[in-house]
């Protein structure tokens, strides 16, 4: 048995729940009491369908078997208790659905005219490979997005196969992978790569267009049949009532859009909603005018 306490911080009752775990794990030491702080790991708290703290899963064979929403100290120590003492034979585990990976490699590498594979970010290399690569390409002025494979294992694993290339950083130029550091070292020493780099766009213009490129636009994490937290699913679910269709840009996949359309918007969080090219706003303001029924009108605008 293991219990899974998603929390926060700078949630009182979270930490109440945490000296409770305390004394239980000195009461039934056969049973794992993990801590996950929800909001540093959106992920593994959407797919758990986390969306208040303290949240407690009792885990058997890898599968959920029971949970608590809110503090309940008597509550959780009486499904401990019961699920400890429960048998269960093991399972085999079942596999995942998973995206296209092949689809999705493809729409990451042409998700910007240059794009970089990198460990951590331009801000914060997390390889002196990945730093150096980055100070290559601000040496000749470059304009690009980085993707943090550090943070997808699948797209870590899944763009050495794509690429036939085994190690990172990796550098796509309109779709095409120039190479690896040593590779990008004896372009920029022999002038090419800077000759080799698309036109720069400013970010504003990049905004614009991207705007201008659909009548509705959903900015969010994720995308809507895989929405990465729980706003961006939320504001998925009341699109899906309406009938007017809609594109979406997975800002965690472009993070030069990402930091940009804060500015350009002046709106501080996403997901954030556009109809021709107008922000509507984030989910707050989008469920408001669901309930009230002028989000209908606001998109049927856009036909």
């Amino acid at each position: 048995l293991a219990v899974v306490h998603f929390f926060a911080p700078w949630a009182p009752h979270c930490n109440q729940m945490n000296d409770v775990l305390e004394e239980l794990a000195k009461e039934n030491p056969h049973v794992n009491f993990i801590k996950v702080e929800a909001e540093k790991l959106p992920e593994v708290s959407y797919k758990n369908n986390i969306n208040a703290v303290p949240t407690l899963l009792l885990f058997k064979n890898q599968k959920v078997v029971d949970r608590i929403d809110g503090a309940n100290a008597p509550e959780l120590t009486k499904k401990v208790e019961h699920h400890a003492s429960i048998i269960l034979p093991p399972e085999p585990c079942e596999q995942p659905e998973t995206q296209d990976l092949t689809s999705r490699l493809k729409k990451l590498v042409n998700s910007s005219p240059c794009m970089l594979f990198m460990k951590g970010t331009p801000q914060e290399p997390k390889c002196g490979f990945s730093r150096q690569v980055v100070g290559i390409l601000a040496g000749v002025g470059a304009q690009y997005s980085t993707f943090d494979i550090l943070k997808d294992e699948e797209v870590r694993q899944g763009l050495k196969k794509y690429s036939d290339w085994p190690t990172y950083p990796q550098l796509y130029i309109n779709g095409e992978l120039v190479g690896g550091l040593d590779i990008i070292k004896e372009l920029a020493t022999s002038g090419e790569l800077a000759s080799m780099l698309p036109p720069k766009q400013d970010l504003k213009t990049r905004c614009v267009n991207l705007l201008k490129s659909v009548n509705v636009l959903l900015f969010m994490k994720g995308s809507p049949e895989n929405p990465r937290c729980g706003f961006s699913r939320q504001i998925c679910e009341i699109l899906s009532h309406y009938s007017q269709s809609y594109k979406s840009f997975d800002i965690l996949e472009d993070i030069e859009v990402r930091e940009g359309l804060k500015k350009y918007s002046n709106w501080p969080t996403y997901p954030q909603l556009y109809v021709k090219g107008e922000l509507i706003g984030g989910l707050d303001i989008v469920r408001e005018l669901h309930g009230n029924g002028e989000l209908e009108d606001a998109l049927k605008s856009s036909q």
